[in-house]
């Protein structure tokens, strides 16, 4: 059964940036790369450092496609699924979200 939590206003993230919201008691990190209602949602958990510090990463188009770097190992996380770019292996989860009445969902 799925389950939709509101984490904040789409103002709260400003475009091109992410944000940590503990969901469900999971730290997860909601990205908005542009100035619409387009959103990701990763774990907040960086699988080489295993530092909560993906929300924190710098958001980068490769291949058209939209990534997050982590701020400690650099290493890259597809934003649409998680997958890591050097190492699959070492992928994060990916969670739905939404926006529903101006307030930002995650399905986790």
């Amino acid at each position: 059964m799925s389950q939709w939590t509101t984490v904040c206003p789409l103002e709260a993230i400003l475009p091109a940036t992410g944000v940590c919201a503990l969901v469900g008691g999971q730290q997860i990190a909601l990205f908005r790369p542009y100035a619409d209602d387009r959103l990701f949602a990763l774990s907040n958990i960086d699988p080489f450092a295993q530092a909560s510090v993906l929300s924190r990463g710098i958001i980068a188009e490769h291949q058209g496609e939209l990534w997050v770097a982590s701020p400690l190992k650099k290493q890259r996380f597809r934003l649409r699924d998680g997958l890591c770019m050097e190492d699959e292996a070492h992928s994060v989860p990916a969670w739905p979200v939404r926006v529903q009445d101006g307030n930002v969902q995650v399905n986790a």
